[in-house]
């Protein structure tokens, strides 16, 4: 079953539900994404932990009904 955008985004908001996320499909094929998450539960932790701790929110996810995505994430300014 495919993934939309604001599929992968409800899913994000579940877990870390105090973060600020935008989800975008920028080649339309369902498949590739790119998502912007900004939370303050990721202070004080590095770039890996904090792109861990999305990829948990998508529940295995990755490399099934989502192939591909570009994560930026980083915490409030």
């Amino acid at each position: 079953m495919a993934m939309t955008a604001a599929d992968i985004e409800r899913l994000i908001k579940a877990g870390l539900p105090e973060a600020d996320v935008t989800v975008l499909d920028p080649y339309n094929d369902g498949t590739h994404f790119s998502a912007t998450v900004i939370s303050p539960l990721f202070k004080g932790k590095s770039r890996i932990a904090q792109q861990q701790m999305v990829y948990e929110t998508l529940g295995g996810r990755m490399g099934g009904e989502i192939h591909a995505l570009a994560l930026t994430t980083s915490i409030p300014k």
